[in-house]
Parts: structure tokens; C-alpha cells; sequence
């Protein structure tokens, strides 16, 4: 089954970085899968699941969590300034936080809730125009600047240029968690998770190599 075998590949991984066996987690990115298929991985024991859609999140994860009990759910995927609020009642960590206003907005809604999900900044480590993220050059300042707003900012996320060697994407943002002294890295997808667990990753994101390909 694909689910114990992206598990066993994790652990191999860990294993062969002299890693402790579950310092890796698998977030199973759920985003625009059928509810059968998720509801298998959930009846395998799993639970920590990816979305990308605040909207898709709000429709799919209260039944699952009737059904199932408490699912550790994490928004992978941009976050909109106006769907703040309620990302910040149905996410347990957000890896989007990628600009100034948003930093802003969740922390005058997280003073207002007296909660807020646990924070990775997004970096764009290969400063691509289309891609969300705060440039390399400017996220030691940004990850003060949430901070200092009381935010949990807790990691760092990357999404490496298609076709481009992931490996030194992963180790720059090594780089930029370990001087703010961030915890968690958040890197690695299907394709090269294993490469990422190599430069320390902490959580990878694994979708199609779990579920199957998407329809849209």
C-alpha cells in the first residue's frame, strides 16, 4: 500500500541521516482528492493532512473530524488576507505566511481569539517572480517583524523552481531557519522528500505519491 510505503521510505530516510525514527513528519497533502481516498489514509491511522484551499478545508475537515477525531490539519497552499479568520480557527499550522499584511491581519485576529496556529515563514529561495514568498534577502528581517507582532512563528517553508535541483533550495533554508533559530523546515514534495530529509526537513509534503494522481 502506497501509504505504508512512503512511511517505510521516510523512516529509511531518517535512518540513513542518523535521524530519531519520527522526527520527520508526513503531512498527506489531501487538496482536491476524493473523500474516499482520504478517509482510507485516515483509517490507516494517519493524522496530519495538507490543504491548499481554505474554502475546499471548511467543506471536507469538520466531517472528518466527527468521523474520526482530532486531525492535525496544516494550509499549505497561499493564504488571502480575507480568509484569515477562518484559517485561523480550522488550521493547527499555516506555511504561507509569505508577506507583511498578512503577518499584520493574523495578528490582530490571533489578540482578538486568543489563539493562532503555529506559523512557517515561505521563502522564495529561487526569488521567482510568479511564486509567493519572501525573498532570501529579506526573511531574517521579516521573521523579526512577525515576531515582534507576537506571532508563533515556529519554521520555514519552500516550493524549489521546477526542473531545478531541489538540494541547495533545501539548504539555504536550512540555513535561514537555523540562524532565527526556527525548529521546523518544511520542504520536500513526492518527487524529492527523501533529498530533503537529508538537508534536515522536519515535515515534507507528500500528495500524489499517497493518494494518486488528481483529477481537477
Amino acid at each position: 500500500m502506497a501509504y505504508d510505503d512512503i512511511l517505510q521510505r521516510i523512516r529509511a530516510a531518517e535512518a540513513a541521516q542518523g535521524r530519531a525514527e519520527g522526527s520527520v513528519h508526513l503531512i498527506a497533502v489531501s487538496k482536491v482528492q476524493p473523500d474516499a481516498r482520504v478517509d482510507a489514509v485516515l483509517r490507516d491511522g494517519h493524522r496530519l493532512f495538507g490543504e491548499n484551499y481554505v474554502q475546499e478545508a471548511q467543506g471536507k475537515w469538520p466531517t472528518f473530524r466527527d468521523t474520526f477525531g482530532p486531525v492535525e490539519v496544516h494550509l499549505i497552499g497561499p493564504l488571502q488576507t480575507n480568509k484569515a479568520k477562518p484559517a485561523l480557527h480550522l488550521f493547527d499550522a499555516i506555511h504561507t505566511l509569505d508577506r507583511p499584511s498578512l503577518a499584520h491581519r493574523l495578528a490582530r485576529l490571533a489578540q482578538e481569539a486568543g489563539r493562532c496556529p503555529d506559523l512557517f515563514v515561505q521563502v522564495n529561495t529561487g526569488e521567482e517572480p510568479q511564486k509567493a514568498g519572501i525573498l532570501p534577502a529579506n526573511a531574517d528581517a521579516f521573521i523579526a517583524e512577525a515576531r515582534a507582532l507576537d506571532l508563533p512563528v515556529t519554521g520555514a517553508m519552500c516550493i524549489p523552481p521546477e526542473g531545478e535541483d531541489p538540494a541547495p533550495h533545501f539548504v539555504h533554508l536550512a540555513q535561514i531557519a537555523e540562524r532565527n533559530g526556527l525548529p521546523h523546515l518544511s520542504m520536500g514534495m513526492s518527487a524529492d522528500f527523501e533529498i530533503a530529509i537529508a538537508h534536515g526537513a522536519t515535515h515534507v509534503r507528500v500528495g500524489s505519491a499517497l493518494f494518486g494522481a488528481r483529477t481537477y
